[in-house]
């Protein structure tokens, strides 16, 4: 069974072929990335302003915004989120320090 993020990656390669007048998404790709990396800019400024009002779901809302339109910017670059998935999981288990520090060393 596909999972949200799984069944929201395939829509949103999907809307790739939509037309944007019929679809959200597809006005977003539309726009390009300039377009997609200023509405991820707003969706942060609207989850950080849900966190400093300590509303939990503002902050829940307000994060899945942030979310999909991140998502929106991986689809529009090719990428899924299952890429992201595996970096986390690649880096689970390690400290901060010693994964900011393995990424310095390249």
């Amino acid at each position: 069974m596909e999972n949200i993020l799984q069944q929201l990656t395939r829509v949103l390669e999907e809307r790739k072929n939509a037309d944007p007048d019929s679809s959200y998404v597809a006005k977003l790709y539309d726009k390009g990335l300039d377009g997609i990396l200023k509405k991820i800019g707003e969706e942060a400024t609207e989850t950080v302003m849900a966190a400093k009002d300590g509303d939990p779901e503002k902050i829940i809302y307000e994060t899945a915004d942030l979310w999909f339109h991140c998502m929106v910017l991986l689809a529009n670059q090719g990428l899924k989120s299952d890429d992201v998935l595996n970096e986390l999981a690649r880096r689970f288990g390690l400290s901060g320090i010693e994964e900011k520090a393995s990424r310095n060393k390249s």
